[in-house]
């Protein structure tokens, strides 16, 4: 048995996904402890991982309508200190014989295994590696050729370095460490050819093949659900009641008071224009749609949701897109300015599972409701749709993640 951590942070759909092969590695006998957010600690623990609480919070009041710019903030070289510090702390007395680091993990997780003498491997759900297929896909949906895709990546790369040299060798310092440049220190990694597992499905997105040995595709993870999870009595009586809804949902997203009111009619105008009925998931932008064909509902798993419903709207985070594909339901791909949404969005399109992609911000009734109509319609969507989620479903990622640890502790 070894003493496993995994380094968590972020929102659910960051977190939920690393249950999957926590699940597994404590049903072959591991210890496994998770870093989780405070919201998510009773759930977690249900799912049956022992979890430690990363109450991070920026030392000054942030403005609710501007959460854009809180994200930046959480991203800035304090935020990252902050956030660092607080996982060190939440670790202090956990024993580990191996650290697995999710990103926003990494800049202390480094550190703090160094100081251990014990391996750690990164866990992302996104491609952020330097490769001339893409740029790294934080950086949106663009693609400009091998050369400028590789150039725009070793920047982000040199960018990163740059931006936290210093906060990174603050935990270096805390740590014991020798000081050294961050740079030399990703170097080392890579010489040493440091394990980074990606969850998500070759068959959505293959590997790269001039991506360094040691960078693997695993196939997805799959998000437990909580012990003892039961459906809400009201959402089980409304799909019992008609014919199959359309999901829509921003995942954890989270927008300002007035957009998310803004968004809300938009899709209950929607779903009018094409007379189709809706499952609405407020989410962290809050969504409420009310309408006579339309519940909106809280958390809810989407492996048991999915199945019941007819065409997924979202915002193409990884873990909504993941389950949408996995359910082989035809998709609107409804992406946010920043991060990976638009990279997911586009790669949709590619795919022939999405009927179009509209940008939230520029979002009208009029546009979503021709995107509906033509996913559920057009049976292109769903064949390509059903096709996909059969090669996913033979795939498993969270068995991948076991074999690499193990191979660590051997």
């Amino acid at each position: 048995m070894a003493h496993i951590v995994i380094a968590g942070f972020g929102s659910r759909g960051d977190l939920y996904p690393l249950t999957d092969f926590g699940c597994r590695l404590r049903e072959s006998g591991h210890d496994v402890v998770m870093t989780v957010t405070p919201d998510l600690v009773d759930e977690i623990t249900a799912c049956g991982l022992e979890t430690r609480p990363i109450d991070f919070q920026l030392d000054h009041e942030l403005d609710p309508d501007k959460p854009a710019k809180a994200a930046m903030e959480l991203l800035l070289p304090k935020g990252m200190r902050q956030l660092g510090e607080k996982l060190l702390d939440a670790l202090v007395d956990v024993p580990a014989d191996v650290l697995l680091l999710s990103p926003f993990a990494e800049l202390a997780g480094h550190p703090l295994a160094e100081a251990r003498g014990i391996p750690s491997l990164g866990v992302r759900l996104q491609p952020i590696s330097t490769t001339s297929a893409y740029p790294p896909s934080l950086l949106g949906a663009w693609s400009a050729g091998a050369t400028i895709n590789r150039t725009a990546g070793r920047c982000a790369v040199a960018l990163v370095d740059r931006l936290y040299g210093k906060t990174i060798a603050g935990f270096r310092k805390r740590l014991g460490l020798p000081q050294v440049p961050q740079r030399s220190l990703r170097r080392e990694r890579t010489i040493a050819e440091w394990p980074i597992l990606h969850g998500f499905s070759p068959s959505v997105l293959p590997r790269p093949g001039d991506w360094r040995p040691g960078l693997a595709v695993t196939g997805y993870w799959w998000p437990r659900r909580p012990a003892g999870w039961k459906p809400p009595v009201e959402l089980v009586s409304f799909l019992e009641s008609g014919s199959a809804p359309v999901f829509v949902g921003l995942g954890s997203l989270m927008l300002s008071e007035q957009e998310a009111a803004r968004v809300s009619e938009v899709v209950r105008q929607a779903l009018t224009m094409v007379g189709v009925r809706g499952v609405v998931q407020a989410g962290g932008a809050g969504l409420d749609v009310r309408d006579d064909a339309v519940i909106t509902v809280g958390t809810v798993p989407h492996d048991w949701l999915f199945g019941k419903t007819a065409a997924v709207v979202h915002s193409c985070g990884a873990g909504t897109m993941a389950a949408g594909l996995r359910a082989g339901l035809p998709a609107v791909a409804v992406p946010s300015p920043g991060g990976d949404q638009p990279f997911w969005a586009r790669r949709l399109r590619e795919l022939g599972v999405s009927s179009a992609t509209l940008p939230r911000p520029k979002l009208t009734a009029e546009r979503l409701a021709r995107a509906i109509d033509s996913a559920l319609s057009e049976p292109g969507h769903r064949t390509r749709a059903e096709e996909l989620a059969a090669r996913i479903a033979e795939e498993d990622g969270a068995a991948a993640v076991v074999a690499a640890v193990e191979q660590l502790i051997e």
